[in-house]
């Protein structure tokens, strides 16, 4: 399940559902009785869900005055029914909110500030980067828990078939390897998605992005990212270069191609790192190959920082909130992070995390490595939101359905209906 992509979560507003009722049930209102707090958690229910119910476990009999309500909820459908609840009755205290929801929902009021409170008692241990890209207004609103960003991936097997030592450091340099790789095995050498937040280190490694939020400036269609999206076109013609999928199922057979070595290499995310084990061309783990994004032709590198946050919902009343502060903390600390990282193969937020039992798995050892040309996404509360109109007009573009042009004209005049304020 694609986790670091804001854009999916944006669907039509659903109604919230009996079973995901929030945190104000009146139950836990006895004095004598424990809290009960309602947590919403959006992991993937089957690969991932498991061990957070275990943390739970934990947590309650290390808490015997807090009771938690487990609530998996999909996350493609978490944003709006959070929204609705917010905005009526019945949110959870606690919401694993992805990156790009929380400065959104702090906006709106609906999350609790957590400066100076004991969910982050541990703030200096987080990556710096992480904890901003958690702010709104100077102000802190959620604790990073997990978090992630793309990178190449690639099958190594196939590569030094071909005769390639290392992995592309260019988008000219992969086109040159997808050639080989074809020449040498008669395996794709690379498939790209049409997904605008797949574009987005194209647009990084230009210098530039859908918009430059301190300037209110829509950037999409500037000479710089039009440049980007050029060279991202051009990666679905070519020696070795897979003709672009604008299916619904293209994440699927993407995904299906690489993890059974009909295709070399693509940009993915940690999310994927336990479906990548599955396949039958890493049974052998360490065949998984993971690489900084190719550069642009300003050469820096860069990809979009995605993952999630714990936060707090600010409507709940004083006992459910510092019941939620100390769940916030013990599900944010090292060892819940190391727990976490073991079984579900997510990235920590936190140094000490990383363990030598955590980056014994060669994936997350690897996607560590790319971490450091991860991209904070700016504060601004409408930014997942601009990856949605850009969603169609690439898949146009790729489809060969309009021009370029076209399409990032089409895209800056409805990102300007999203960001009030912004030129173009």
């Amino acid at each position: 399940m694609r986790r670091g992509i804001a854009a999916s979560a944006l669907v039509a507003s659903l109604a919230l559902t009996a079973t995901a009722c929030g945190g104000s049930d009146s139950d836990s209102g006895k004095s004598d009785g424990p809290v009960t707090i309602t947590w919403w958690d959006t992991s993937n229910a089957t690969n991932e869900a498991p061990t957070y119910r275990a943390l739970v476990e934990q947590f309650e009999a290390a808490h015997k005055d807090i009771k938690v309500k487990y609530v998996n909820v999909p996350f493609d459908q978490a944003q709006n029914k959070f929204d609705t609840a917010a905005g009526a009755t019945g949110a959870p205290d606690v919401l694993r909110s992805e990156v790009g929801w929380t400065p959104a929902f702090a906006k709106k009021g609906f999350f609790l500030p957590l400066d100076g409170t004991e969910a982050l008692a541990d703030q200096a241990k987080f990556q710096p980067s992480l904890i901003k890209q958690a702010q709104y207004e100077g102000k802190t609103y959620g604790v990073p828990l997990v978090t992630d960003t793309l990178a190449l991936v690639y099958n190594k097997a196939l590569f030094e078939k071909a005769g390639i030592t290392e992995a592309p450091k260019t988008w000219d340099e992969l086109k040159a390897a997808a050639a080989k790789i074809k020449d040498k095995t008669g395996a794709d050498g690379y498939w790209g998605s049409v997904q605008a937040y797949y574009a987005q280190p194209f647009l990084y490694g230009e210098g530039t992005d859908t918009v430059d939020a301190a300037a209110k400036k829509i950037t999409v269609n500037s000479p710089a990212a039009q440049k980007a999206y050029g060279t991202w076109q051009s990666l679905f013609s070519g020696k070795g270069l897979h003709k672009a999928d604008a299916t619904a199922d293209a994440y699927a057979h993407i995904q299906d191609a690489f993890v059974n070595g009909k295709v070399a290499a693509i940009i993915q995310g940690p999310w994927e790192i336990t479906n990548f084990y599955k396949g039958s061309a890493f049974k052998d783990k360490k065949n998984l190959g993971i690489a900084t994004v190719p550069a642009g032709s300003t050469g820096k590198a860069g990809a979009p920082t995605g993952g999630h946050n714990l936060s707090v919902y600010a409507g709940s009343d004083k006992a459910h909130q510092e019941a939620a502060l100390k769940f916030v903390n013990f599900m944010t600390s090292a060892q819940a992070q190391e727990t976490v990282a073991v079984k579900n193969s997510t990235l920590p937020t936190r140094a000490d995390a990383y363990t030598a039992k955590v980056k014994a798995d060669p994936g997350i050892a690897g996607y560590q490595g790319v971490l450091a040309a991860a991209q904070p996404r700016p504060a601004l509360p409408e930014y997942s939101s601009l990856w949605v109109p850009l969603d169609t007009e690439l898949a146009k573009v790729a489809g060969g359905k309009e021009s370029l042009d076209k399409g990032l004209g089409n895209a800056e005049l409805a990102i300007s209906k999203l960001v009030d304020g912004f030129s173009k």
